[in-house]
């Protein structure tokens, strides 16, 4: 039996003794009184009883166990050109003197704060201070509109708001403070304080007796010491959008978070403590939560604050001058990403300039990683492209190829098998089991493991009801999939991604995967048209690499061909349109739900995480070129 299987086993069969035995990676202050506690089932809860503080483990440990001098954060920010370098001490100096201020400001344990930053190191620091102090944070994306801002101010009833004076995209500065006084004007909820960082890209005009100047607060601070917090008790909130429009908070606890991150750094990541890691992503999505900030700092890593993107800062070499310059070992990042650098450099010139010598596995998740992008990625890097599959909900990776573990082979489209601790499940819609190979609802029977969200805040049966009841005794993903003779997870898309086509029921999944083969398609996303006769019927929208000389019309003759050899004449695959861009949200999902909406000629409103909402209209007008798009009875 190999180390994954041997881990794998022991965390379904005995999950009390195999989480039991990570939590010795942690300090506390109060060992628990049980690992796993059960008594108010589905409502299951890890290492009730014990008491800890997550910065304590973050930082304050490590500064006394020798990584004093160590870097804890490099902050390389290419849009002010602006790089830092933060050891343990020097981190935990600024945290404590952030939760001093923050003290001083009434902000106390059992409290909440809404942290609406940037990604600068600040954005950092109050994370690990609200931490420090046993306040929940809840970090809102920087830049997110007022009324989005106001809803969650409303949900969360944050004390102290901290936020900056703006946030800096590739060629435009946005104004923070406008967004963040709109949204508490909005508000029914008010915060008594807001702690406002002045960027010197712009200055915010601070309300007297509310808004506090973050360099003069921490000036005058006395630094904070840790308080004390039980395990179950909430490290933070992080709102992800819900099918009625409203957010759902997801929670985070204290203890099962820092276990299960500080285990996942060294058997799926393969770290080890001093070296460094770089998320690239932001703090206001769950990557940036888990692994820019509390699992490298957990297990004693130097974590890269990237604050640019993968293309336009400068160019589409940027990824490789930071892995070279900081001497990453491990980057995960998005399929989109490499998508934006394939398409920018397809024949990897810009790479060939840069030293790698010390980075070894590029990780990616966010959306399912197309085979092509992943082969790519393979033959220009030399390394392992390991792709792995989880949700804001679930904290760190439900699918994984465990690095640290065990390396098993890849299989492109996969996300390899389930993590330790993940008993995935494939079941047909009368929920029993469905065989291999057979496509059906991905499920993960309870309990889930350490650091999974233990309910919604204030919604106990907003939880229930969107994830526990479809298939009692199981999480309900959302996802549709099937695991092949081998064990390995293949996950096709959302349940609602799925189209029937004349009763049959194709993932638009499998189709998107022939169009990725193209040799001039960099990019694509294909969706389920409402159509009279059939049902759905799809319909690609492909981004071409730059440079592609072949006329749309035979790229569309291409694709039709394909899909039929390689999915069959079943799938009716007629439409394909070339498309400047494809809309996304800020972290990069594809808004494909938003593209099915205005293909039907259905209101289509975009959500809140959207990144340029003018890139819909752009889709509204090639879908009306191929005879899509028109409203309803029109």
């Amino acid at each position: 039996m190999g180390a994954y299987e041997k881990a794998f086993r022991q965390s379904i069969e005995d999950p009390e003794v195999f989480w039991g035995q990570a939590a010795q990676a942690i300090d506390w202050d109060r060992r628990w009184d049980k690992v796993l506690d059960d008594s108010n089932a589905p409502f299951y809860r890890w290492f009730s009883g014990g008491m800890l503080n997550t910065c304590h483990n973050a930082l304050d440990r490590h500064v006394a166990g020798g990584r004093a001098k160590q870097a804890a954060l490099i902050y390389d920010s290419p849009v002010t050109g602006v790089k830092q370098v933060f050891s343990y001490e020097q981190l935990l100096e600024l945290t404590a003197k952030c939760a001093g201020a923050l003290v001083r400001l009434g902000l106390a344990k059992g409290d909440t704060a809404i942290i609406y930053m940037p990604m600068a190191p600040q954005a950092v620091v109050a994370m690990l201070a609200c931490a420090r102090i046993g306040a929940a944070h809840s970090v809102v994306f920087g830049g997110f509109a007022a009324k989005e801002l106001a809803v969650r101010i409303d949900d969360a009833k944050p004390k102290v708001v901290i936020s900056a004076s703006c946030g800096i995209e590739i060629n435009r500065v946005i104004e923070y403070k406008p967004l963040l006084d709109k949204a508490i004007d909005m508000a029914v909820h008010k915060p008594e304080s807001c702690l406002i960082l002045q960027r010197p890209q712009a200055t915010a005009a601070l309300t007297a007796g509310r808004d506090h100047d973050w360099d003069q607060a921490l000036a005058t601070a006395d630094p904070a010491p840790c308080v004390s917090v039980a395990a179950t008790d909430p490290l933070y909130i992080l709102y992800t959008s819900g099918t009625t429009g409203s957010p759902k908070g997801i929670v985070r606890d204290n203890g099962g978070h820092a276990v299960a991150l500080a285990w996942t750094m060294k058997n799926i990541y393969g770290l080890e403590p001093g070296e460094v890691f770089w998320a690239a992503s932001d703090v206001g999505w769950v990557v940036g939560h888990s692994y820019i900030v509390y699992a490298p700092l957990i297990h004693g890593c130097t974590s890269v604050l990237y604050e640019g993107k993968p293309v336009g800062t400068p160019d589409a070499g940027a990824f490789w001058r930071v892995i070279a310059e900081h001497g990453v070992k491990a980057l995960f990042t998005a399929p989109t990403a490499f998508r934006a650098i394939k398409r920018e450099d397809p024949e990897g010139h810009l790479f060939k300039a840069h030293d790698l010598g010390r980075f070894q596995t590029l990780f990616l998740a966010g959306e399912r990683t197309d085979p092509d992008t992943l082969h790519w990625a393979g033959q220009l890097l030399q390394r392992p492209v390991v792709d792995h599959w989880w949700q804001t909900e679930t904290g760190w990776a439900i699918a994984a190829n465990c690095v640290g573990l065990e390396m098993l082979p890849i299989k492109p489209g996969s996300p390899t098998k389930a993590a330790p601790g993940w008993d995935v499940r494939i079941l047909r819609e009368d929920g029993s089991e469905a065989a291999p190979l057979e496509a059906g609802v991905v499920v993960v029977r309870l309990p889930l493991p350490p650091g999974s969200l233990p309910t919604l805040w204030n919604a106990p049966e907003r939880f229930r009801e969107t994830y526990l009841t479809a298939f009692p005794g199981y999480y309900f993903t959302g996802d549709e999939g099937y695991v092949d003779d081998d064990g390995y997870l293949f996950i096709m898309g959302r349940v609602d991604d799925v189209i029937n086509v004349a009763g049959h029921r194709l993932s638009t999944g499998a189709m998107e995967e022939v169009v990725a083969q193209h040799p001039d398609v960099a990019e694509c996303a294909v969706i389920g048209a409402a159509d009279s006769f059939k049902g759905q019927l799809p319909v690609a929208m492909v981004v071409l690499k730059a440079g592609a000389k072949t006329a749309p019309e035979q790229i569309k003759d291409d694709l039709v061909r394909m899909v039929r050899e390689q999915i069959g004449p079943v799938a009716s695959f007629k439409e394909a349109v070339v498309v400047a861009r494809l809309p996304k949200t800020r972290s990069g999902k594809i808004l494909r739900g938003v593209m099915r909406k205005i293909a039907d000629g259905r209101a289509a409103t975009p959500p809140s995480t959207i990144e340029d909402p003018a890139a819909l209209d752009e889709i509204g007008a090639a879908l009306r070129s191929i005879g899509y798009g028109q409203a309803q009875g029109a």
